[in-house]
Formats: structure tokens, sequence, C-alpha cells
């Protein structure tokens, strides 16, 4: 364990929190619209739980990372999948009357957290591996472990900040379903089959898709919350 005491592998281990830091606003934010709509006791656990585990796959994932990227098509799928749990996260849950389904709707949040946290990883990893290549070979891999741990806590508290924020100001709820979608965009214009296709078509169109995908989760999630509203309210007896 001589390669702890280098100047070397502490250099990187800053590198690493600092751009786990810089990369994982989003993912706090994802964290704090899933665990909205929790009762108030079970916020705390999905934020712990669901920001630890997805450390933990972040970790997994920033080790293939490279490999990862190289496959065609990836980053589509991912893509898809984003926009799909934006529009689910501006979709209001009906509220548990009973222990089994708060229950369940805890590791429904969790789930969702694990699962946009990994697809919205895929780019940010590649930082933290860089970060990690700075330091001694033979530490790599803890330095990952130790980086990626230390920055539980500030997303932790990233999330809660944001989750008072939103209940002073539900606006921030639209907003980020927004930046998972415009997240999404991003990810789509710079899928390694695609990407050559969009270069071609120039910066404007770029911005233009990335600016659609935010616009589309806001206009789609909408239009299913007030479907269900609507049919909640045809629902309720006279």
């Amino acid at each position: 364990m001589q390669h702890i005491v280098e100047a070397a592998f502490w250099l990187a281990l800053a590198k690493i929190v600092w751009v786990n830091i810089l990369l994982s606003g989003d993912n706090a934010v994802v964290i704090a619209l899933a665990a909205r709509s929790l009762p108030e006791d079970q916020r705390k656990k999905a934020i712990i739980g669901g920001s630890a585990a997805a450390i933990a796959l972040r970790i997994v994932l920033t080790i293939f990372a490279v490999q990862l990227l190289q496959y065609p098509y990836l980053k589509l799928v991912g893509a898809l999948l984003l926009l799909w749990i934006g529009v689910q996260l501006l979709i209001p849950e009906d509220d548990g009357e009973d222990g089994i389904q708060s229950h369940a709707h805890l590791w429904s949040a969790i789930r969702t957290i694990l699962v946009a946290d990994l697809v919205m990883s895929l780019d940010n990893v590649i930082g933290v591996a860089a970060a990690a290549d700075g330091g001694p070979p033979e530490s790599r891999l803890l330095l990952l472990i130790l980086g990626l741990g230390l920055s539980i806590p500030m997303i932790i508290f990233g999330s809660q900040l944001l989750l008072t924020v939103m209940e002073k100001y539900p606006v921030i709820i639209t907003l980020g379903a927004a930046l998972l979608g415009f997240v999404a965009g991003e990810m789509l214009v710079s899928d390694r089959a695609l990407a050559p296709f969009f270069a071609s078509l120039g910066p404007v169109v770029t911005t233009a898709v990335e600016l659609a995908g935010a616009v589309a989760v806001v206009l789609v999630g909408r239009w299913l919350a007030g479907r269900q509203r609507a049919g909640g309210a045809a629902g309720d007896p006279a």
C-alpha cells in the first residue's frame, strides 16, 4: 500500500471527487424528483439508499466505461429510457393508503434513481475514469471506490436541498424533468452511430434536438398528468 502515501494518489483522489461533484448535478435532480412524492419518513431512505446503490453501480460502469461507449446505439437506447423517466417524474403518484403500497413506492423511487443514474452516467464516468488514470496504476480501483464513495454525502445533501426548494417552488419539478429531456437529447446526438450524421447537420440542428428533448418531456408529462387528474375527477362520486 506504499502508493497511498504518494502525492499522485491524493491528487487523483481530489480530481475524482471534484469531477464527480461537477457532473452529478443532474443526478441530484433526478434523485430529488424521484423522492418528492414519498412520505417524509421515507424520503431520506430513498435518497441515501438510491445514492449509495447508484454510486456502487457507477464504480462498476466506470471500470467498463471505455468499452461500453464503443458500442453504437447504446446512447440512443439510454436517451429513450431517460425521456421515459423524465415523463414519468412529471406524473403525480397516487398516495398509498397502507404500508404495503407505501413500501412499494419507496422501492419504485430507488429503482428510478438507479436506472436514471446508470443512464446519465454513461458520459460522466469517462471524466472520473480519466481522473483515476492520473493516479498510480496499482491503486486505480481503490481511487474509484474512495472518490465516488466520498461523493455520496455531497449528492445526498444536494438532493435534500433540491427537495426543500421543490416544496417551495414547484416549477423546479418541471425544470428538473426538462433537464432530463435535454440530457437525453445530448445523448442522442452524441451516440457513436448517429454523431457523424448530426455533425454534418451543424450545431444549430444539434442544439435544436437537445432542446426538443426537454420540450417533449414537459409537454408529454403534463398531458399525461392532466389525463390522470381528469380520470381521477371523473371517478370521484358526485
